[in-house]
């Protein structure tokens, strides 16, 4: 088998797992619509190749289970210590510095945990996760407490357990049988195994009641890091000049001047525009629309944001909302601000709930606090699913 020069994976997935029900190997069995062992496996795909013992029945399914990644199929043993020597040895030809020994059942297993068992290898010839016991420990005969014991100092064994590969290799060989796990047998041999922080979501599946947890952990991270979720801020200013109206979120309001500007001098669409290309990492409205260009003289604002919701509906991105604040002491823009997230809405095919115009003054202080002007300042949202 070819396999990187520092770290393979040895996933252990022999067993039958009966206690799981289903009628399959717990292993095979599908939950979060793939296999569990779909799971495990590209939790270490990324990061090394891996070997995968099985059942020597199992050989069809897990073919299909592993297709596409960078698997090793190689026949297991009676017992789990015999199934590793498996995986150890299929490695023996092209050896890596670092192995990683991992319990198939275990597919919620994060690539913070392996990457911390890794990094503690390189101080430490074994290392691997765990979790300190928390709870109240009995000691009990039938129904019936006959004692307690002290927690202090124990801990709930995970994997993937990882250790220098010549060294394990080198413990297996030897070790008697009936070691609980990897762990076990390297301290047998005499190393040292370092323990990193466990994680309470890298549970092992062994009864029906374990598929629902596991499956509300791998639903989760999933659904969180397919969406893309994008924030935008914009930022324009307009002057005052003669007229007898401005223009401000695509709603003609009734006033004693008027914006100057190149286009129509809209300066809460512009600073909503601006939002959507930021979001989108786009510029501005300048690159798209350079004021050089004659052909913008005096163009409807509607213009400019119409593009950038099409820009950003041809990225794949959802406008998920809007809010503008403009910055003046006059016009008044409560009685405009429902017909303005209704034109802002229409424009952009969004529900006017999904649009926030808001005013505030700045105190009579600033450009706009002498009525020099108005400022307006945009967040837009984005999410593309």
């Amino acid at each position: 088998m070819e396999t990187a020069a520092e770290t393979a994976a040895i996933i252990v997935a022999a067993g039958r797992g009966t206690r799981a029900g289903g009628g399959l190997p717990k292993q095979w069995r599908d939950i979060a619509a793939q296999p569990v062992a779909r799971w495990t496996l590209e939790a270490f795909a990324p990061l090394c190749p891996i070997v995968l013992v099985i059942h020597p029945e199992d050989h069809e399914i897990a073919e299909s289970v592993a297709e596409g990644l960078p698997v090793t199929l190689v026949i297991g043993a009676g017992d789990r210590a015999g199934s590793v020597r498996a995986g150890l040895d299929a490695l023996a030809e092209n050896p890596p510095a670092k192995v990683l020994i991992h319990d198939v059942a275990r597919p919620c297993v994060s690539r913070h945990t392996i990457e911390a068992v890794l990094a503690a290898l390189d101080d430490a010839p074994g290392a691997a996760p765990a979790l300190p016991v928390t709870d109240a420990l009995w000691t009990g005969r039938e129904a019936e407490v006959t004692g307690t014991q002290d927690r202090s100092g124990l801990f709930r064994a995970q994997t993937p357990q990882g250790f220098r590969y010549a060294e394990i290799r080198a413990a297996h060989a030897v070790h008697p049988g009936g070691a609980a796990d990897d762990v076990e047998v390297a301290r047998a041999a005499g190393l040292s195994v370092t323990i990193v922080p466990g994680e309470e979501r890298n549970l092992k599946i062994t009864g029906p009641e374990d598929f629902q947890r596991a499956a509300s952990y791998l639903k989760t991270p999933m659904q969180e890091t397919a969406m893309d979720i994008r924030l935008g801020n914009g930022y324009d200013v307009h002057r005052f000049g003669p007229g007898d109206h401005v223009m401000l979120c695509g709603v003609k309001v009734p006033h004693g001047r008027a914006l100057q500007g190149h286009s129509d001098a809209d300066v809460g669409m512009h600073a909503v525009t601006d939002a959507l290309y930021g979001a989108l990492a786009e510029g501005d409205i300048g690159r798209h629309f350079p004021p050089s260009d004659p052909q913008w003289k005096g163009a409807a604002s509607e213009i400019f944001l119409r593009h950038a919701v099409e820009l950003a509906e041809s990225k794949g991105y959802t406008i998920s909302n809007i809010d503008v604040t403009l910055v003046c002491e006059q016009p008044k823009i409560g009685p405009h601000a429902a017909a303005m997230m209704a034109e802002m809405g229409r424009i952009m095919g969004l529900e006017a709930d999904r649009v926030s115009v808001k005013a505030t003054t700045s105190e009579r202080l600033g450009f706009t606090g002498r009525e020099e002007g108005i400022a307006a300042i945009a967040t837009a949202t984005l999410v593309k699913p």
